[in-house]
């Protein structure tokens, strides 16, 4: 069994007990890490705390230069790490490369620039002096769908700050992130600047988030969950970082090239087998061109291959557990029974082994359906008519989410007013690309703050005025 990473060394979990890690692809048990207790919150948190005075005090370029060190790690690590959360969650490996490594080495690269480029002098405000400092003790806690990514989200930037953190990453896929702190010792990050502890959620999460010694949660996860670490940590009145659900919708105006914004919004939907908190699962198509989408919606998912996430052409891994495919099949079931038409998929056995659901679609949906209303997390995509912008726009907003979204039109301008309207984080418009150096965060209840770039860093700031 794996152990916990405390003050720098590898040490057993005091519970005595494991969690096994189960390649979703073959069902078989292919690791076993540790089901932390309190008692270990309470000796990775006592480590942050010891360390943060150096390390808030270290020069940023120093910070800077061990986060560069890493990334060297990272990159020379990337195709062993994607083969680890391939196996860990299922995701075909070219993805798992290009998508779940290569991208949050991007921005672990982009932290370690940020905090080579701090302001540590601050700025004149009349006769104050107004600096930013580190915040404290992070608490992170990370969910199983982009294992080394939503880390990376939360670590890089903490640890740029000059904050001290205790990771928690899901038991459900844990290896990637115990590559990542066998990357952060071997750069020579001091001992309990960087700390993991694995176990359940609400075990290890609850202590974290309720810990009187934690500064900072920053928490991704489900709207459910973000609501109880809230609660939590508003005993001790600590900050709180939440990037939680989305159902995120797809707005294709007339006159928009429909061919296109079909192919990418059916791509975007199934991305990680649907398992994207910021996946356009909700399609909206003018009711006069709404035919010609669900045709070109059932030929685009034709394409989409199920298989094993190292077997050639597989564009569709399993998803990332039992529990995980029968919640799926269970709103397949649902839409149906609230008279929605499947015009793709629905099967959620369609292999012998594996944990698989077949992409599916459905036409005839209407608003208030808990298939348009609820976050699926699955490759299941939904296609809703409107009469007009408005109605779109109202659609669109008629959720508790807000995370992100597409809009499509004839013309830039077109799509970017409509696209101001949209009560959501994150907006592509004519299928503009992610860019992991932009704020990424959700309204209403897909979330508080903001992660990635300098808003991202914020996050981990505490800013103070010196009157002079």
């Amino acid at each position: 069994m794996r152990q916990l990473y405390v003050r720098g060394a590898w040490v057993p979990s005091s519970s005595g007990d494991g969690t096994d890690v189960v390649d979703p692809a073959t069902e078989q048990v292919v690791d076993r890490v540790p089901t932390g207790s309190p008692d270990d919150v309470d000796r990775a948190v006592a480590a942050a705390r010891e360390a943060f005075p150096a390390w808030s005090r270290t020069p940023a370029a120093e910070r800077a230069g061990l986060l560069s060190a890493a990334a060297g790690l990272l990159r020379e690590r990337a195709e062993e790490i994607a083969r680890i959360i391939a196996t860990d969650m299922g995701a075909p490996y070219p993805m798992a490369l290009r998508v779940q490594t290569l991208v949050p080495l991007a921005v672990l690269e982009d932290h370690a620039r940020m905090a080579a480029e701090l302001d540590e002098a601050g700025r004149r405000v009349g006769n104050s002096l107004i600096v930013r400092e580190p915040a404290g003790v992070v608490a992170a806690i990370t969910p199983w769908n982009y294992p080394l990514h939503q880390v990376m989200c939360k670590v890089a930037p903490a640890l740029a700050a000059g904050c001290t953190v205790v990771l928690k990453p899901s038991e459900v896929a844990p290896l990637a992130a115990y590559a990542l702190a066998e990357i952060f010792h071997e750069a020579g990050l001091p001992p309990g600047v960087f700390n993991m502890v694995s176990g359940l959620g609400p075990v290890v999460g609850e202590a974290l988030a309720a810990h009187p010694g934690v500064d900072v949660v920053s928490f991704t996860g489900s709207t459910r969950a973000g609501r109880r670490v809230a609660a939590l940590a508003a005993h001790t009145i600590k900050r709180v970082a939440l990037e939680l659900g989305g159902k995120s919708a797809n707005v294709i105006l007339p006159g928009a090239d429909m061919r296109a914004a079909v192919k990418v919004g059916v791509a975007n939907a199934f991305i990680n087998s649907g398992q994207t908190c910021s996946a356009w699962t909700r399609m909206l198509v003018h009711r006069d061109s709404y035919d010609e989408a669900v045709e070109l919606s059932v030929a685009a998912t034709a394409g989409y291959t199920l298989g094993g996430p190292f077997d050639e052409g597989t564009r569709l891994g399993p998803l990332v557990s039992a529990a995980q495919r029968d919640r799926v099949a269970g709103y397949v079931t649902r839409g149906q029974e609230e008279g929605a038409r499947l015009v793709a998929g629905g099967g959620d056995r369609p292999k012998e082994r594996g944990f698989y659901i077949e992409p599916t679609v459905f036409a005839g949906v209407e608003p208030g359906m808990a298939i348009e209303q609820e976050e699926i997390f699955g490759p299941v995509l939904v296609i809703v008519p409107y009469a007009t912008v408005d109605q779109a726009v109202e659609i669109a907003n008629g959720t508790p989410y807000g995370l992100a979204g597409a809009v499509w039109a004839d013309s830039e301008e077109a799509a970017v007013a409509v696209a101001r309207r949209l009560r959501t984080g994150q907006v592509a418009i004519n299928g503009g690309r992610f860019n992991h150096a932009a704020p990424f965060g959700g309204y209403k209840q897909s979330g508080v703050g903001r992660e990635l770039g300098e808003y991202g860093l914020e996050e981990y700031q505490e800013i103070k005025s010196l009157q002079l």
